[in-house]
């Protein structure tokens, strides 16, 4: 009788609906590196790559996320126009061609995602040309104008990261990307130095010409520099381009293990981003030379060398009153997968409720966007119906800003219709970006920090709302304004409202 009772009870609680936070990120990354997530395959007309793109979209917006992480540089290449860099081949299947008729897909995923009220990060990686040393570039590649720029390593392109024209040519992409499109990030991975082999890494000549005083016995602390100099030099650009667009970096789910230093997390990783990636990824956020992390902890709770857990709680000690989110590998998923806890349902909304016991911790992305059309073992209904049943708002960045913008000056309402007006102004970080509506039963009092209140976040000064009840129950209406990062306005007064 109590087992059956222990069951019941353990039935019921799947369905009891948690407190959400108000403020949390949650993304998907869009890989179109070997087209992982878009397009699905090269040569697809345009309508069959927007309509790919827009179903991505609807799918990520209907489980309540407010951010995409797009790919849009994957090897020195442009999903968009550039006078710098060739149309990527993992658009048409050639490297250098626009597509025909010509449009702008990086215009059409910003505008596509703003309309639905999401973020666009854009996605590039710094410093890989080639994924296949052996395949053609386009004939305008800036490797055949800069050959002195390019290494093979692992039969693969990159450009020397110790070679300060290779590093000034990457700020130039950065810069032209923000200055020419609506973007509200610029992304990182994990990719800086590339992962290594049991060869050396072949940056004998510019070690020679540019080491800045570094002996040999240190040339991984001029690696790390190299790399230093380039996330400054690009936080500086972004910055001194449009103020508001944050920089983030996704690096590999370990900085350091603790036997290579106190400071690391007890782990036992076999690759580090502070040794073997070179990439001192808690030094940026300390100094501020980044707006978030997003570490890649990409594996299970209770992993005997890379414990999900401790590493998120090894990752929050490291916030720096920065963003600091977290990467799910929502790809290892999967009722045939030969590590047990990747077979059970409760792997991925585990680690999510994880993360909302750590308060430095406000969010998550997740690798990757296609595998959210197969089977996750109800990872979907989980978010849907439970984890991310209410929208959120992506957290503010109060280094950036922190003054409020204008609340709306005037709201109405017509049979199930609402509107409202803006106060104009030139400032663009104080322009209104999107609107959340909250809703309330009449007669009860309303709390803007419960979840519950708030109904959804649009783009438009408009709503249409559905019914609710078969008979007519009176509701109150209220309405905030986001600007660019993310900070509320005061809450309009209510209107009333029956549905």
């Amino acid at each position: 009788m109590k087992k059956i009772l222990f069951l019941a009870i353990l039935a019921i609680a799947q369905f009891i609906v948690i407190a959400q936070p108000k403020y949390e990120f949650r993304a998907a990354w869009v890989a179109t590196a070997f087209n992982i997530d878009w397009p699905s395959k090269t040569g697809l007309s345009n309508e069959q790559q927007k309509a790919e793109a827009l179903a991505i979209l609807d799918m990520h917006k209907d489980l309540n996320m407010n951010a995409i992480i797009f790919q849009v540089r994957p090897t020195a290449d442009a999903f968009y126009p550039s006078d710098l860099e060739p149309w990527s081949k993992y658009l048409t299947g050639i490297p250098g061609q626009a597509p025909e008729p010509f449009y702008d897909p990086l215009q059409f995923w910003i505008d596509e995602c703003h309309q639905r009220g999401m973020e666009f990060h854009a996605w590039l990686n710094p410093f890989r040309v080639s994924l296949n040393a052996s395949q053609p570039l386009a004939g305008n590649h800036i490797a055949f104008e800069q050959p002195d720029w390019i290494l093979k390593y692992d039969n693969k392109l990159y450009f020397d990261p110790g070679i300060p024209e290779a590093r000034e040519f990457v700020g130039k992409v950065v810069k032209d990307i923000v200055t020419r499109y609506d973007v509200d990030a610029i992304h990182f991975d994990d990719y800086f130095y590339p992962y290594p082999t049991s060869i050396a890494f072949p940056d004998t000549a510019s070690f020679a010409k540019y080491n800045r005083g570094f002996q040999a016995d240190s040339k991984n602390d001029w690696r790390r520099e190299n790399v230093d100099i380039i996330i400054k030099m690009l936080n500086d650009t972004i910055k001194m381009t449009k103020p508001w667009v944050k920089f983030g970096i996704s690096p590999f789910g370990v900085w350091r293990n603790k036997s290579d230093d106190s400071r690391g997390s007890d782990t036992k990783a076999g690759v580090t981003n502070y040794d073997h990636l070179f990439a001192d990824v808690i030094k940026w956020q300390e100094l501020g030379w980044i707006d978030y992390l997003l570490p890649q902890i990409y594996w299970q709770i209770g992993h005997s060398s890379v414990d999900f857990e401790l590493l998120a709680n090894w990752w929050k000690d490291h916030d720096y009153n920065r963003g600091m989110f977290v990467g799910h590998a929502v790809y290892k998923s999967s009722s045939t997968s030969q590590v047990k806890a990747w077979t059970e349902p409760g792997e991925l909304p585990n680690q999510i409720k994880l993360l909302r016991t750590i308060p430095e911790i406000s969010g998550s992305g997740f690798y990757s966007s296609k595998h959210f059309n197969r089977d996750l073992l109800g990872f979907q209904d989980s978010l849907k119906l439970h984890l991310y049943q209410k929208p959120a708002i992506v957290p503010p960045m109060k280094w950036l800003d922190n003054v409020k913008p204008e609340a709306v000056s005037k709201i109405s309402k017509s049979g199930r219709k609402v509107k409202w007006k803006t106060v104009e102004t030139d400032f663009e970080l104080d322009k209104p970006n999107l609107f959340v509506v909250y809703i309330n039963n009449k007669g009860e009092e309303f709390n803007p920090e419960d979840s519950e209140a708030l109904l959804t976040i649009v783009k438009s000064q408009k709503i249409k709302l559905a019914k609710i009840n078969i008979k007519k129950r009176k509701y109150e209406i209220r309405v905030s304004v986001l600007d660019r990062l993310n900070n509320e306005s005061a809450i309009s007064e209510p209107v009333e409202i029956k549905l």
